[in-house]
């Protein structure tokens, strides 16, 4: 019941937001539909008269149904962008089985006595097609149409992570923020459009033949409508920033940088992966980050200077269960070793060759335990496995795997991982569900994303990186029964980036200095 109460205030207050997402989706849905049918349909009719193409033509876009949508993108990205182009391409290459195929199943299941009885009345090959074959094919065709429809509805909320808009936006946000509300904001929305245009084009097909023949020339007519709602005239700035959506929805964010320094940028959504990548291409102007990404130095980023301190520290800690540390006395001195041992220089290097050089997170976290006499060869294995976690980004792969090192080699203990977990929220209840046993969290987001204190709390610690993880970690204890750890000494904030070049041209140090330039 609360749920279905955040749920409708949350509606409420992003009603905007709301009506615009729809109409990308729709946007979206209607110009890849536009494509398969213009494409899919004359690729049927023309194996109905190649069928020896057929198994080669059918087995080839089946195959482009199998490929995962993520993956598709990730492919057609480096070719074509980010935005709508490959969001609707992708989407294309997903409706053309069915289309394809029910155009091909619907002709040939016309009955030959009737094709007979029009060739005997002299009508050519064409003229067979366009006049028989085509209309009596069409509740065929259609239910192609059909499906694919459904299809490229529940797809389309992907394109959101490339910065396609659509109902997408809100279901990743609310993922990476653990906000059922917010999943749900999208999820019903794009399922209520999927039913929509089923039962619309369910009853298209029950139409006669002389109507269904109209209808489809009305379709025609109106997916170009549709797609065309998708270029519909948008707010507009001088900068076009592209964030992940965990920054759009977090206190310490976006909603913390409008509140702190008035600042309304255009943005897109993106999936956290392609900021950085968005920002090296020129797609975007602006990214959020953090302060120790390798990324930064290797593409030539300028960290905006955070002059009225919007974002809280962020320094790095382990999170353990501490039925680990009761059960595993020893496991605490190892897991301390890195404490104070890596600060923001030496936190970006290690970054930087993973991030840019692609070296294995692996190689580099044992490279780094052996410059620092923290290397010792693995032990023999006789207790027990414990589990590490991880997010998704090369930090916390490097942080993991110089925890596994040192556990291998000082203890007799086994050791699992666990990384890419995704977002703050999903870490953190495998952690509370003892899914994992520990993993590397910050301090800023242990206070702003899971504990949530009141705005007087806030203004009591002031922004002191010690009291903030004293903070942290007495309220952990008492409300999660989970330990913090000394940290390891850098502070991997969250950053505002633009790319140098284009920072030096406009006089953008700071993001006091953004905010009055998008004012202007």
């Amino acid at each position: 019941m609360q749920t279905l109460t955040e749920l409708f205030a949350f509606w409420h207050a992003q009603a905007d937001k709301l009506a615009q997402q729809t109409v990308q989706h729709i946007g979206l849905t209607a110009a890849s539909l536009l494509l398969g049918v213009l494409v899919g349909v004359p690729l049927g009719l023309f194996l109905t008269r190649k069928p020896r193409w057929a198994p080669a033509v059918l087995g080839l876009t089946g195959v482009l149904q199998t490929i995962p949508s993520i993956a598709l993108l990730g492919f057609l990205i480096p070719a074509m962008g980010i935005g709508p182009k490959p969001a609707i391409f992708a989407l294309f290459l997903y409706s053309l089985l069915p289309i394809v195929r029910n155009t091909l199943t619907g002709v040939q299941g016309v009955s030959p006595a009737v094709v007979e009885a029009a060739r005997g009345l002299g009508l050519t090959n064409w003229q067979i097609l366009r006049r028989v074959e085509l209309p009596l094919a069409l509740p065929v065709l259609f239910a192609g149409i059909r499906t694919a429809t459904v299809i490229n509805v529940g797809v389309a909320t992907l394109a959101a992570y490339i910065a396609a808009g659509g109902l997408g936006e809100f279901i990743f946000g609310g993922i990476a923020l653990n906000n059922p509300a917010m999943i749900l904001a999208g999820a019903i929305p794009a399922a209520a459009l999927a039913l929509v245009f089923d039962a619309a084009l369910a009853g298209l097909q029950h139409l006669s033949v002389r109507r269904l023949v109209r209808v489809g020339a009305v379709l025609l007519v109106a997916l170009p409508v549709l797609a065309g709602l998708y270029l519909l005239p948008r707010a507009t700035s001088k900068l076009l920033a592209g964030f992940s959506p965990e920054f759009v929805g977090r206190a310490d964010g976006l909603p913390g940088l409008r509140q702190t320094y008035g600042l309304k940028p255009t943005n897109v959504i993106l999936a956290p992966a392609l900021v950085y990548e968005a920002a090296r291409h020129r797609d975007v102007d602006l990214i959020d980050g953090y302060s120790t990404d390798g990324r930064i130095k290797a593409y030539h980023l300028r960290v905006l200077r955070d002059d009225r301190r919007a974002f809280p520290p962020y320094f790095a800690a382990p999170v353990v269960r501490p039925q680990v540390l009761a059960d595993h006395p020893e496991l605490r001195a190892v897991l301390e070793m890195l404490a104070g041992q890596i600060n923001d220089s030496v936190m970006t290097d290690l970054n930087y060759q993973v991030d840019y050089l692609h070296h294995e997170p692996r190689a580099v976290a044992l490279a780094f335990l052996r410059q620092r006499g923290l290397w010792r060869a693995p032990q023999p294995i006789s207790g027990p496995a414990i589990v590490l976690g991880s997010k998704i980004f090369a930090e916390q792969y490097i942080l993991a795997e110089m925890y596994a090192a040192l556990i291998r080699g000082y203890t007799s203990l086994d050791v699992k991982t666990k990384t890419g977990l995704g977002g703050t929220n999903i870490c953190f209840e495998a952690l509370r569900t003892g899914a994992i046993d520990l993993y590397p969290e910050y301090t800023g987001t242990g206070l702003l994303v899971l504990l949530q204190p009141s705005p007087a709390t806030l203004d009591s610690l002031g922004g002191d990186p010690q009291a903030v993880y004293r903070y942290v970690q007495q309220r952990f204890r008492q409300r999660f029964d989970l330990e913090w750890l000394t940290p390891l000494g850098f502070n991997n904030t969250y950053a505002l980036l633009m790319r140098q070049q284009q920072a030096t041209q406009l006089g953008i140090g700071s993001i006091s200095e953004l905010g009055a330039y998008l004012k202007q």
